[in-house]
């Protein structure tokens, strides 16, 4: 049985081409590495062809593209088989809507809000201006509405199958409220000339028992539906009669005839660019085809997790990793539920339940105590791990060179505010709306705050937004804690000293609703489901405002170095002092020491060997300047400039230079690197949202940005600037390499559990997603593991470009990891003392539970030992030792195991990074209860 406690995580990507038999494939390779927890992508049925998964169409089945139910039996076999456990990748945020695949969504087009799901979705059925009924805003039409009924591209259909109606949009399934049935029915048989015919008599009885606005009900029509398709000719009538519903060129009467239809169902479509403006459903981020879930119904929340009970049940699920926790209305009810769920799945077998969350934390911020969680899923370890092992002498350098290509100062808070704004005005302008409306409608439900106009609010609220600094406060329908009270409070102080209008108390109206204290007892009678209903979807709207701002476009604007541009990072932060991070371990111990440690994931912004690369920057800030302004004057020909149109811009040339250096191949070379570089700088110029967007398109600048890129790659014409950036690359690729080393041995020793995404036992040079979802080649990694029982580490390190070195140190450190497994889980964190002339280079630690204990070394800040990364560290080059007084060191030769230094020769004999068994000689204190407040 795998330990309840995961000892190391590796994560997979779940497709049609990795399925469940490819994921059990390599079970026997995560077993001999040291794995002991498969964590997986979701696989609950998902939209055909998703290259992730997290496009869920029906929660309740196993994804058949995976293998379905018999592909999961064959994996859950292999995992029992060499005893590994599962972790899910679990989505209660979302899933995917439009198409014609999501039963649920196309239940609630059918039927509207009396359809049983649509208390499953986050609707506002009444805002959609222009409309006798409510309805749903669909985004789904390529051109305007108007041009797609004259193209003819929308089809009204009948499935003679189902007895059913439907509107068709190319693969976009719209079904018909039967209501309306009885009347398609009658033109149908109208068009076609089938009065006088059996069939058509028998349709026209039918539809004649089935008048009004709202028959065939709910519960009539299934009968109505059953009736139809078995009456003997209906299809072939049916199909000639809906010639009277096909629009087309120089069809005015059919086009009107489907537009009025089309009007009277429970949904409106509308160009695909409505939506950044005027749809109304909730939805995850800015992406349409994904609709947000209200997992607060209970209902909903069962029918969810009905699979994940089953499997844990079954004892086929070790694990959850719960994604977007933060799109959640009230997190702390979700967790609550979820706790009894999984206790209630396991019985009286019930033991630990690993559970952590993908949650950003801001500077300061701490993880809320929610019920059975055990950490995050580590973005917040990744960026502390890269701010302790750059070198802070090489920022400062590093913003002189930031603020004169940028031609800005190097500070974050004007670039992020700005980006605020951007999406604001554009992506997320729909879900602001709908606050805003809201807050207009609080506001005039009591002659006290009735003179608070629309406009005023929205402004009010804007500020509010924009001057929010993390990603959501926790308020439950009880109200705010203190730390949330705190916070909303100091945003309006901030919102408010940017007001130049007139105050006259808006601010406090806005605060006192924000903290639900305008409905407290003896206050003004203002409608409290709507005051709780704005507070509590404000916490929705300003996770995805921050997300979309700061990782999806102030990471693409600002670019001092890309290796601090990262999830849940600071693009602008300073180093971390080693001091500062043994403090944050030793808290971390004590209060989470069993959520995730990541260095990748599937949304990081590059590869960690990308990253640990740029890090080297920091090092040659001055190698690095004069190597950006040679560059500059060598691609000046290549640039495409017309008019006043540059492409790339100057701080976009920047970045794609620290690209292309922390992503140039390691040893092989790369035929796709041209296409994966250009395919990223498209990505990263429409992130950015200044050149050109998702939404606007600028195609003269795209195509410049090819041309730009195609012109520095070809040796033809680029010789010069080629080899000036193949002699860095060198350089801070060993620098990289060394960084990597130090940085995955982190992960594995500091509190928390090491997480390792797919295929980074070698070097990770990936960019973002979807570049780091190409296929693993898992043979070549097992057949590296297999031949290094006994790794040769002098030849490893003479062969480190080729990555089998990361790969064997990987195992070295998940055999120490397994072998003191207690003491990684449970053990405590106590910094070490460094002494001599290298003292600032080194990080140094012991983790130890009882008598038990590992003692472990790192090197940073590595040009100083290699000349500037032209040579690999030899070991007496570090000149210094470390105090491990009180504990019996093994492993090391001589008297030095029982010393109380150690030399830090000694300890870098084979590799500047080390993790050492040792035996706690001292006397032992009482065990101290650990605490999550």
């Amino acid at each position: 049985m795998p330990p309840a406690i995961p000892i190391a995580t590796y994560r997979v990507q779940l497709t049609a081409n990795f399925d469940f038999d490819a994921a059990a494939s390599i079970v026997p390779y995560l077993n001999a590495l040291g794995i002991t927890h498969l964590y997986a992508s979701p696989f609950m049925k998902a939209r055909k062809g998703s290259s992730h998964g997290y496009d869920i169409v029906d929660h309740t089945r196993i994804n058949p593209e995976l293998g379905g139910d018999a592909g999961f039996e064959r994996l859950s076999q292999a995992l029992k088989q060499h005893d590994l456990g599962l972790i899910l990748d679990f989505v209660p945020n979302h899933v995917g809507v439009h198409f014609a695949d999501n039963p649920w969504w196309l239940d609630v087009l059918e039927w509207g809000p009396a359809s049983p799901h649509a208390v499953s979705f986050d609707i506002d059925w009444d805002i959609l201006p222009y409309r006798a009924r409510g309805g749903v805003l669909l985004p789904i039409i390529g051109s305007s509405y108007g041009e797609a009924l004259k193209k003819g591209e929308i089809e009204l259909r009948y499935d003679a199958g189902e007895g059913s109606f439907s509107a068709w949009y190319f693969e976009h399934r719209l079904p018909i409220a039967p209501e309306r049935y009885s009347e398609i029915l009658r033109t149908s048989i109208k068009e076609a000339g089938a009065e006088d015919g059996a069939a058509g008599k028998r349709i026209l009885d039918l539809a004649s028992r089935h008048r009004g606005l709202r028959h065939p009900n709910r519960s009539e029509a299934p009968g109505f539906k059953a009736e139809l398709k078995g009456i003997t000719g209906s299809a072939d009538i049916i199909a000639r009669g809906l010639d009277a519903y096909r629009a087309g060129p120089q069809r005015p009467a059919q086009i009107l005839a489907l537009h009025h239809l089309l009007e009277r169902q429970h949904y409106r479509l509308g160009h695909w660019r409505l939506a950044s403006s005027d749809i109304n459903y909730r939805r995850f981020f800015d992406v349409n085809t994904l609709a947000g879930l209200r997992v607060e119904d209970s209902g909903t929340f069962d029918a969810i997790h009905r699979l994940v009970r089953k499997l844990i049940v079954e004892g086929k699920l070790q694990g959850l990793r719960l994604d977007h926790i933060d799109g959640l209305r009230d997190p702390a009810q979700y967790f609550q539920r979820l706790r009894r769920l999984i206790r209630d799945a396991q019985g009286k077998d019930a033991r630990p339940f690993y559970m952590v969350v993908e949650k950003i934390l801001g500077e300061h911020e701490k993880l809320p105590p929610f019920t059975g969680i055990h950490g995050t899923t580590g973005y917040e370890w990744l960026n502390a791990i890269t701010q302790v092992l750059v070198d802070g002498n090489g920022l400062d350098p590093l913003d002189e060179v930031w603020r004169q290509i940028s031609n800005m100062p190097p500070r974050l808070g004007p670039v992020l505010k700005d980006a605020k704004r951007r999406v604001l005005e554009t992506l997320l302008t729909s879900e602001f709306t709908v606050l805003r409306r809201l807050l207009a409608r609080i506001a005039a439900g009591h002659y006290s705050t009735r003179d608070f106009s629309a406009d005023s609010l929205r402004q009010a609220l804007e500020l509010y937004i924009l001057h929010f600094p993390i990603y959501r406060t926790y308020l439950t329908s009880a109200g705010p804690i203190e730390h949330d009270r705190a916070l909303i409070s100091g945003t309006i102080d901030k919102a408010r000293a940017d007001w130049f209008a007139a105050d006259d108390g808006i601010f406090e109206f806005l605060r006192d609703t924000l903290t639900m204290d305008l409905i407290k007892p003896g206050r003004a009678a203002h409608s409290a489901p709507r005051v709780r209903r704005f507070a509590l979807k404000v916490q929705q709207f300003t996770g995805p405002m921050m997300a979309k701002s700061l990782e999806d476009t102030a990471f693409y604007r600002y670019h001092r170095l890309l290796a601090l541009n990262e999830v849940g990072g600071d693009p602008a932060a300073r180093a971390l002092s080693v001091d500062a991070f043994h403090e944050a371990m030793k808290i971390r111990a004590s209060k989470w020491p069993h959520g995730m440690t990541a260095t990748a994931t599937h949304d990081t912004k590059r590869g960690e060997d990308a990253r640990a690369r740029l890090m080297a920057l920091t090092e040659l800030p001055g190698e690095w300047t004069s190597a950006v302004a040679r560059w500059k004057i060598q691609n000046a020909p290549h640039l495409v400039i017309d008019g006043e149109m540059r492409a790339p811009s100057a701080p976009f040339e920047y970045m794609l230079y620290q690209t292309l250096l922390g992503a140039w191949p390691s040893g092989e070379r790369d035929d796709s690197f041209q296409e994966r570089m250009q395919a990223y700088a498209l990505k990263a110029a429409r992130e950015g949202k200044q050149e050109t967007s998702w939404l606007n398109p600028n195609e003269a600048y795209e195509a410049g940005l090819r041309t730009f890129l195609t012109r520095i790659l070809d040796r033809s014409v680029s010789a010069e600037f080629l080899t000036s950036l193949e002699t860095l690359v060198q350089r801070v690729s060993r620098l990289g390499a060394l960084n990597s080393l130090s940085q995955i041995t982190l992960k594995a020793t500091i509190p928390g559990v090491p997480d390792f995404y797919q295929g980074t036992e070698f070097w990770d040079l990936s960019l973002v997603d979807p570049d780091n979802r190409r296929p693993v080649d898992f043979k070549a990694r097992a057949a590296v593991l297999a031949s290094m029982d006994a790794p040769d580490w002098e030849s490893l390190v003479q062969n480190w470009s080729d990555g089998h070195l990361k790969l064997a140190w990987t195992r070295r450190l998940l055999k120490l990891r397994t072998e003191l497994a207690d003491v990684f889980a449970y053990g405590d964190y106590e910094p070490l003392e460094i002494s001599g002339p290298h003292r600032d280079h080194v990080i140094a630690f012991a983790r130890r539970r009882g008598r038990d204990a590992a003692i472990v070394a790192v090197a940073k800040s590595f040009a100083a030992f290699s000349q500037g990364g032209r040579i690999w560290p030899r070991a007496e080059a570090f000149d210094g030792a470390l105090g491990v007084n009180g504990y019996a060191v093994e492993g090391l030769s001589g008297g030095e195991a029982n010393a109380a230094e150690v030399r830090l020769s000694a300890l870098f004999r084979h590799l500047p990074a080390a993790v050492l068994k040792a035996r706690f000689k001292g006397a032992l204190k009482p065990a101290r209860k650990r605490s999550r407040a």
